[in-house]
């Protein structure tokens, strides 16, 4: 499987395409270029599309777009053929006006030319991508020539040049992802969106512009270790609303998870039927790379499909299953297991008691292997969880021809993007729509709410964060440079938090200790299919996590003060209490201020007159001579 991949990876470039996208008066959002070409039989400038790659120039230029001088866009499409996953894609928007272009074309009408280059990758490097990209961008603009396309050409061959052979690790991954800054927003909000993703939630960021939506979901997804590195490969397996069927064939949402469950031969040693039995849900329709079991968990023994399985069903690529397809599929297993692979297993396994036991990496402690139910790169602990599997959607800007995936019966969840008001404005089709500018997560369903809160010990660690992101903020010399506080000290703290949580479901006494993390959410997520997948196996390393919240304890005065600023600033009693108390503080403010002056006029005035009588009592009197009637009179004879 190994020598397979490694076949696939020399075969396909990390970067696939470098596409430009414009805005037509007529036509609207098309690709105008493309290299390599999209189709191999067309031109680069043919603007012909793969049919799962339809949304591409609506996800390239942004609705709304024409509202700022440039944006960027991370997005995601689905894999065109079974050797590929996700195809990251990112794309920089500019627009120019018309007047300053030296070659203008017929067809530009407008004032102002809208065009976006993106480029689309294997590998999820977003802000690596982003970078050089904007640089080309610039470049290409600055040109005012969209004829001359050698720079884009060169841009291809410098990213695989640089990219081949590179691997996922380090803050190349992450550069542009700011958790500080996820945080000093959010404060102890992040805990709640970190459970919502756990539980597979549908959830929908919502702000605009796109560069803001796809920085604040791709860094609360950056908290869940591994999640970006190895966990998006199976994040867009979605298909076009054009070639979805009317009426799936089975009823129900089965054959989707066809197009999301991967093959035999990422599993190793399961198969994609086997996965759903053991995890709870609907057996998807067989893919043919492996073989259900029978009732009692047995390997079946006839050529035939097994009892309640219709032949109508049909595989991913529409045809149906025949008797020799199942005989195939039964070789199949048979081979395997005459390698010691074999995967028989009971349907209901003991809680507690995995199914089978993880390899270990032989590339030292940060080797990932492949997963054995997952099929995602794992480490020792499992991780990361395979939470974007089987038809729960990672899209980190959604266009609004996509809107229908929100409704789509074969999509269980997703974490999905917009800056479409549509999409905010259908509150039911979501279970949580996060409001980034306002860093509000807006929640319709009590339940739900009340599977979100955070215990006192949730509190406790996410004003532990809060407090340490904030200490040297003042000072802009020691702000972002030390260890705690900084970006990787947080992704280290979550990867804490999952690692306990995770030991604690092991531990013998896991009732009492995942009372830390929330007795309902706990209930809530072991029956989500990433915790069924995860626990399905052995992974040695755990025994190395020392079970528990990181932040138990006993209760104390500062957790009672804590808890009740987490109630007035949540609760929709005490935003009502806190905003009459702003309101009639700001009421007492002004009051007093119109107060002072009136009767600080009246000070002064009554001082003036206070001061003026004092200073006549303090002056002495002058003596006045009055002359006697004999002066007067002789002066008047003279």
């Amino acid at each position: 499987m190994e020598a397979q991949r490694g076949r696939e990876d020399v075969k396909l470039p990390p970067v696939l395409h470098i596409v430009v996208v414009g805005f037509h008066h007529k036509k609207g959002c098309q690709v105008e270029f493309s290299y390599p070409p999209l189709l191999p039989d067309e031109s680069h400038d043919s603007g012909g599309l793969p049919e799962q790659w339809r949304y591409l120039p609506f996800l390239a230029l942004p609705d709304g777009a024409h509202n700022y001088q440039e944006d960027t866009v991370y997005f995601h499409l689905p894999p065109l053929s079974a050797e590929m996953k996700c195809v990251y894609g990112v794309s920089c928007y500019r627009q120019i006006e018309a007047k300053a272009l030296k070659v203008r074309l017929a067809d530009v009408t407008r004032e102002t030319v809208q065009k976006s280059v993106c480029v689309l990758s294997r590998v999820p490097l977003y802000g690596l991508l982003q970078a050089k990209l904007q640089l080309i961008t610039h470049a290409y603009f600055e040109e005012k020539d969209f004829s001359q396309i050698d720079i884009l050409k060169e841009l291809y061959e410098h990213m695989n040049g640089s990219l081949r052979g590179s691997t996922l690790e380090g803050s190349q991954v992450y550069l542009g992802l700011s958790p500080r800054d996820l945080i000093l927003h959010f404060r102890h909000k992040v805990l709640i969106l970190f459970k919502l993703i756990l539980l597979e939630k549908k959830v929908l960021f919502y702000v605009s512009p796109v560069n803001r939506l796809v920085g604040a979901l791709m860094t609360v997804l950056s908290l869940f270790p591994g999640m970006i590195e190895h966990g998006l490969a199976d994040s867009s397996h979605y298909r076009p609303k054009s070639s979805l069927s009317e009426e799936p064939v089975g009823g129900g949402a089965e054959p989707a998870a066809a197009v999301t469950t991967p093959s035999i031969e990422e599993f190793v040693s399961v198969s994609a039927t086997d996965i759903a039995e053991l995890v709870g849900e609907e057996p998807p329709p067989p893919t043919g790379e492996g073989e259900g079991e029978g009732e009692g968990g047995g390997q079946a023994t006839s050529s035939s499909p097994p009892r309640g399985r219709p032949l109508t069903r049909r595989r991913a690529t529409g045809r149906p299953w025949t008797p020799a397809c199942w005989r195939r599929r039964r070789r199949r297993r048979q081979r395997a297991a005459r390698r010691g692979r074999s995967i028989r297993r009971p349907l209901t396994p003991e809680p507690g008691i995995p199914i089978t036991s993880q390899p270990q990496a032989v590339g030292g402690q940060g080797g990932v292997v492949q997963g054995l139910v997952s099929g995602l790169e794992e480490d020792r602990y499992g991780l990361p969880l395979p939470v974007f599997t089987k038809g729960y959607l990672c899209l980190p800007y959604m266009a609004l021809q996509q809107h229908h995936l929100l409704s789509d019966v074969t999509v269980r969840g997703f974490v999905a993007g917009a800056t479409n008001i549509l999409f905010r404005q259908q509150r039911h089709l979501s279970d949580a729509i996060v409001d980034v500018e306002e860093a509000r997560i807006q929640i319709q369903d009590p339940e739900l709410r009340r599977l979100l809160a955070l215990t006192t010990a949730d509190l406790r660690f996410a004003d532990y964060l809060l407090k340490h992101v904030t200490e040297n903020r003042e000072d802009v010399f020691l702000d972002g440079t030390g260890w705690e506080g900084g970006d990787e000290w947080i992704r280290a703290q979550f990867t804490l938090y999952l690692h306990t949580l995770l030991s604690s479901t092991l531990h013998q006494d896991s009732e009492r200790l995942l009372a830390d993390y929330g007795a309902p959410f706990t209930a809530a997520w072991k029956i989500t299919h990433n915790y069924r997948v995860w626990q399905s196996n052995r992974h040695q390393a755990m025994t190395e996590i020392t079970p528990g919240h990181p932040f138990q304890g006993q209760y104390s005065v500062a957790d009672v003060k804590l808890r009740l600023s987490h109630s007035v600033q949540n609760s929709e009693r005490g935003k009502k209490i806190g905003n009459a108390m702003m309101s009639t503080s700001r009421n007492v403010v002004q009051t007093g201020k119109a107060v002072g002056q009136s009767v600080g006029g009246a000070l002064t005035s009554a001082k003036s007159a206070m001061s003026s009588w004092f200073s006549t009592l303090a002056t002495p009197p002058v003596a006045v001579v009055m002359p006697s009637p004999e002066e007067g009179h002789h002066q008047e004879e003279q």
